[in-house]
């Protein structure tokens, strides 16, 4: 095995622990904090004329104060499959139809609500660190068929032991992450 060839294994390896980290902060932006976030309503699908489509290529949606979420469809014969989808993707807020706008407020966490969120943010952040386990098994598996294949075990050695501080510094930047999330969460 050349040097390029472990090169483009450890960059496969830390391409995947990115790809975990990036994972983990798409999914903490969508758990509620008590405070209205255009995020918590990324991925739900209205139905537009037979096809699912994205909420925010029907209607402009927008915080229009720290609890209000105003979602203002394009069409207005779309309010209702908004609502019905807003509904349908359980969020646990109620939408308000106007007749013009849709308005979603976001209620005030109970510490019960706040605890489960924590709950919630520390499990990401346990599958993200699964998910960076698993790209450095894969990698010291590599490591180790190459040095049975002949690699120097030196070589071998000192990759694995790069590969394991990368997987160490990782797992700090998803533990200072869960972290400022539970504080965010946990802040009234």
């Amino acid at each position: 095995m050349t040097e390029q060839e472990i090169q483009i294994i450890t960059q496969k390896a830390k391409n995947s622990m990115d790809h975990s980290l990036d994972h983990l902060q798409k999914e903490l932006s969508k758990l509620r904090t008590g405070k209205a976030s255009t995020t918590m309503l990324e991925g739900i699908l209205v139905d537009y004329y037979g096809s699912p489509t994205l909420l925010n290529q029907v209607a402009n949606v927008a915080t229009s104060d720290a609890r209000t979420i105003s979602i203002q469809p394009w069409e207005k014969k779309m309010l209702s499959h908004i609502e019905k989808a807003i509904f349908e993707a359980n969020l646990g807020v109620t939408p308000q139809n106007d007749g013009e706008v849709i308005r979603i407020i976001i209620p005030p966490l109970t510490e019960d609500r706040r605890k489960d969120l924590v709950k919630q943010a520390k499990h990401l952040g346990e599958e993200s660190k699964v998910g960076l386990r698993n790209a450095r098994r894969d990698a010291m598996e590599v490591f180790k068929k190459a040095i049975k294949d002949g690699l120097s075990e030196d070589i071998g050695k000192r990759k694995e032991e790069e590969t394991q501080k990368m997987l160490n510094s990782y797992v700090e930047k998803i533990d200072t992450i869960v972290s400022a999330k539970e504080k965010e969460i946990m802040t009234v």
